[in-house]
């Protein structure tokens, strides 16, 4: 073997080939060692890490080819072989080149070409393909050679662009890079209900030997099933969003997506990933192998993954995928509205989400008018089956509509959060009574932070052109409870809820110019450096109050 630039225009495989040729065939002088250790140094980059996991990228319909070597003086040597497509299918095969026919291996999960079959000969017969593969699954090879022997291994994607993870060992003994399956690697689907899923699944052996360092992790989704982890992520990072470095790394901090939602509850970790083409949340349970799957839709069906994980080596293996349809949801109760007359409509978030009330026009001009209580709801009117209005409720909300009579109104109310929502329902002809006091532009409290002392502060609030009735109350609270005193607070309910002594005064006003339609008050007597919360009731001609917005104030510490 002589140094010549004559070799640097043959492809990779011969070279390497030649190289080895010559090696098994002559001994090596000083300058052939010398330019073989050039050659081999020129072309590391090609040559597959023992104990290592390679990521390949593969440009399509261009094929990429890697090699190993199982050198001499080791009887039988074993080597194992695992690829993993991240994406498409693609195409695979190992070639071996070796002095003699001494060779043993198999596929790991048989019915694959194997020794004997040979799809190419080259380099006189000394090269023949051993093993070939095309899918998108995870596969690998375990071989055994009694001779030295070069092996070439060769990718091909036809679809498009792609990557893969393959991962070559010689060192069989000392555990596996990869989370072991169990040897029914299936997933039990042992309850459907209408927002929930419960899956059960084989312990992995990996996690009763290294419970600190495996754990499960289930993709849910309404596509598909995946076939690994990293197949997994590049289908969401191709619908538009950036996922976190890995599932197995979940536990890691690190900022989300706007298109991302973290949620840790009970030592479990679950991140939603939002696409236009539906969600796919990923959940990390630890080494339970038994989970319900909260929060679904019902008549939906669903695509479900186990991956167990290797915390260490950010390895995984995946259960065989199943799918399961949440059952449907029940249709809702109608409940007949008549003029005038309120219904407060109650939703637990959960068994119930939705309420009908249906209303038979005696008038042309109706009125609907919704005061919402907790929580939020959508409002969705037909009339004669065709939607005439739809909207989320917020606050005060009323909707005049015109038609014939003895039209025939359905109002669906539906719970949009997960917690319990209620809201106050009226249908009524124009001319009836309005169920409501005349409304100002805003049902915000101002304070002035100026005005504020150690015993006193001062609030503001809009009016109307009606002259109406006004009640402040004020309650004292602590810091922690700023945020469930704001978000739980009951919207329809009126002073009666309160405790006499958090009554501060009742006052009556109106203004016929709008621009002066404003009032404040002082209220005294108050704790200095102090949290309160004040709340305004309006109460009209109908009797029934609307609460505006409650304001938390904090008296000064110091004056």
């Amino acid at each position: 073997l002589k140094m010549s630039w004559v070799w640097f225009y043959l492809p990779l495989h011969l070279l390497v080939v030649a190289y080895l040729c010559h090696s098994i065939k002559a001994p090596t002088t000083s300058s052939q060692q010398s330019f073989k250790t050039d050659l081999f140094n020129f072309y590391h980059s090609l040559i597959l890490a023992d104990g290592k996991e390679t990521t390949i990228h593969l440009l399509k319909d261009i094929p990429k080819r890697y090699y190993f070597v199982l050198e001499e003086g080791r009887a039988l040597a074993p080597f194992t072989i695992t690829v993993t497509p991240c994406d498409v299918p693609i195409e695979w095969s190992i070639l071996v080149h070796k002095a003699s026919a001494s060779y043993l291996g198999k596929a790991a999960r048989g019915d694959h070409n194997t020794q004997g079959v040979s799809k190419s000969q080259k380099a006189s017969g000394m090269v023949s393909t051993i093993f070939n593969y095309k899918g998108n699954s995870v596969e690998t090879y375990m071989g055994m050679s009694s001779h030295s022997a070069l092996y070439i291994l060769e990718f091909l994607s036809t679809e498009r662009d792609t990557h893969i993870t393959v991962y070559f060992t010689t060192d069989t003994t000392s555990g596996h890079l990869y989370p072991e399956l169990p040897m029914d690697p299936r997933i039990d689907v042992i309850g459907i209900g209408y927002t929930t899923v419960t899956l059960t699944w084989k312990h992995s052996p990996s996690v009763l030997q290294h419970t600190e360092n495996i754990q499960y992790c289930l993709l849910v989704n309404e596509k598909h099933n995946y076939k690994s982890l990293c197949a997994a992520e590049t289908a969401i990072r191709s619908s538009g969003m950036k996922l976190p470095p890995t599932l197995a790394l979940s536990l890691s901090p690190y900022l989300l997506e706007p298109q991302q939602v973290m949620i840790l509850s009970n030592s479990e970790l679950s991140i939603i990933n939002r696409a236009s083409s539906g969600e796919v949340r990923q959940i990390c349970m630890g080494t339970k192998n038994t989970y319900t799957v909260p929060n679904l839709r019902p008549s939906t069906q669903y695509y479900l993954d186990v991956f167990v994980v290797n915390l260490l080596t950010n390895a995984s293996a995946a259960y065989t995928g199943t799918f399961a349809r949440t059952l449907d949801e029940p249709e809702p109760k109608v409940t007949e509205l008549k003029d005038g007359k309120v219904i407060q409509v109650v939703l637990d978030g959960k068994r119930q989400k939705s309420h009908s009330l249906q209303y038979q026009a005696k008038h042309k001009k109706i009125q609907f008018t919704f005061q919402l209580c907790h929580g939020q709801v959508q409002v969705h009117i037909t009339k004669n089956g065709k939607t005439v209005a739809s909207e989320n409720i917020s606050g005060l909300r009323c909707f005049s509509l015109k038609g014939k009579l003895l039209d025939t109104y359905l109002v669906q109310v539906t719970s949009t959060e997960e917690t319990n929502s209620s809201v106050k329902v009226q249908a009524s002809p124009h001319f009836h009574k309005p169920l409501f006091p005349l409304l100002p532009e805003s049902l915000k409290i101002k304070s002035f932070s100026k005005l504020r002392t150690c015993n006193s502060v001062t609030i503001a609030w809009l009016g109307t052109q009606e002259e109406s009735k006004y009640c402040v109350y004020k309650k004292k609270i602590g810091e922690d409870q700023i945020w469930v005193e704001l978000q739980n607070a009951d919207r329809c309910s009126g002073p009666e809820s309160r405790h006499k002594s958090e009554k501060v005064l009742c006052k009556y006003f109106y203004d016929i110019n709008l621009q002066r339609a404003v009032t404040t008050e002082t209220i005294k007597g108050l704790d200095a450096g102090t949290l309160y919360l004040f709340d305004v009731y309006l109460f009209g001609s109908s009797g029934i109050p609307v609460r505006y917005h409650s304001k938390v104030v904090k008296t000064r510490r110091n004056c």
